[in-house]
């Protein structure tokens, strides 16, 4: 029998339907490709509307899981504290203190099921109804979720042409209701690695602001990619520009294991709250149902903090395909790291995006990331959807005169 919502006779809530809106054009891109290479055949769809990494698990991964598989450790598959096993976190710790400079122990890192989980988990354990976060576009979709579950409020910021976030526009949105400032970088949709002082003018204008409201302002940092950077380039840690900051990562891109939802939390030492934040996360996994994050994963990650996939490969893939594009007369801000690129649309980004889908080439409007007038292209795909999808391209740039 369906339960009925009283208020408005829908069977779904209405806050989730709002949500599911939002989260559409993925949705749509990832429902079309489905129906497309029924319709034409996998070899001739070409296919960038979903981050899923193309490269296998490095062999370390392997090498560890042979590992467990032919010594099984005693109740290796049962319940554990929530923060996850003190030895998986306490290698971490460790890696991050040798990277970082700073005194981590396993007490400042709280495994969580893939960034998405951490995500969810730490701004359950921080916001209040009303409390605001400040998102910089463009901005991973699954965010403003994330924060509509607290009721908090979410506020858009945009970044400058480089999608390196406004410091200016920065400053004018927070309020005495701040209370998170996420940052995402590398960038997914953009690629954009953020510089070292742009984080730290980010970490003064949140104590200077917090100071006058007489509040603390927590900067919540995402760093899915952190591993895939390129022209060897390094990612900043965001600890070293602010004390109240806690990064979320996983092992979803730089490992490649994505489907397995493993990642984890990790407190900055500095942060003088760190004890009742660990605290409290650990309860919200509980509170959200993730309960801990995978037991068989935690086990093997642990021994593979300085192992990733060949980044070679995603660079290889980023410099071949810019380089088509910008041949083509296509503007692009050119990827420092992730496996996406945001190129700018001539038109209206949904239109050019349908455009795209006509030529079987499918890809994301930027109106989905909160920036209209870009495209996103995933290009962790096999080298025949980068060849192949270079006529579509080609020709709907030659329609809209790039070239």
């Amino acid at each position: 029998m369906k339960t009925i919502n009283s208020a408005t006779g829908a069977v779904v809530s209405r806050e989730i339907q709002q949500q599911m809106g939002l989260g559409s054009f993925l949705r749509k891109a990832f429902e079309e490709g489905i129906a497309l290479k029924k319709q034409y055949g996998e070899d001739r769809v070409f296919d960038f509307s979903l981050g899923n990494p193309i490269l296998e698990p490095p062999p370390q991964f392997y090498h560890e899981m042979q590992r467990l598989i032919s010594n099984p450790i005693p109740h290796m598959h049962g319940y554990m504290v929530n923060a996850g096993y003190p030895e998986t976190r306490a290698e971490i710790a460790s890696h991050l203190a040798k990277e970082t400079g700073l005194p981590f122990t396993m007490d400042d890192i709280i495994m969580s099921a893939g960034a998405g989980g951490g995500i969810a988990i730490t701004l359950r354990a921080l916001l209040d109804r009303g409390d605001e976060v400040i998102i910089f576009a463009p901005y991973f979709p699954e965010y403003l979720p994330y924060v509509a579950n607290r009721s908090a409020v979410a506020k858009i910021v945009p970044a400058d042409s480089n999608f390196f976030p406004d410091l200016e526009a920065l400053e004018r949105a927070i309020t005495p209701r701040t209370k998170v400032i996420i940052v995402n970088s590398p960038n997914n949709p953009s690629g954009a690695v953020y510089p070292e002082d742009n984080l730290r003018d980010m970490g003064r204008i949140a104590r200077a602001k917090g100071a006058v409201f007489g509040t603390q302002i927590f900067i919540l940092s995402d760093e899915a990619y952190r591993k895939l950077v390129y022209d060897g380039r390094k990612c900043p840690y965001i600890f070293g520009c602010h004390p109240q900051t806690i990064s979320v990562t996983s092992y979803s891109k730089d490992l490649s294991l994505p489907g397995e939802r493993i990642g984890y939390v990790a407190l900055n030492p500095e942060c003088n709250e760190r004890t009742e934040l660990a605290a409290a996360i650990s309860f919200c996994q509980r509170a959200l149902g993730f309960v801990n994050a995978p037991a068989l994963m935690q086990r093997i990650v642990g021994r593979l903090q300085q192992a990733c996939v060949a980044i070679g490969e995603y660079q290889r893939k980023r410099d071949f395909l810019y380089q088509r594009l910008i041949e083509m007369g296509y503007s692009v801000v050119k990827p420092q790291g992730t496996f996406y690129m945001f190129p700018k649309s001539p038109v209206d980004d949904i239109q050019f995006t349908d455009e795209l889908r006509k030529k079987l080439v499918l890809t994301v409007p930027g109106t989905a990331f909160g920036t209209s007038g870009y495209f996103r292209i995933a290009f962790c795909v096999e080298e025949q959807v980068l060849e192949g999808s270079l006529t579509g391209f080609r020709e709907v740039a030659h329609k809209y005169g790039l070239c």
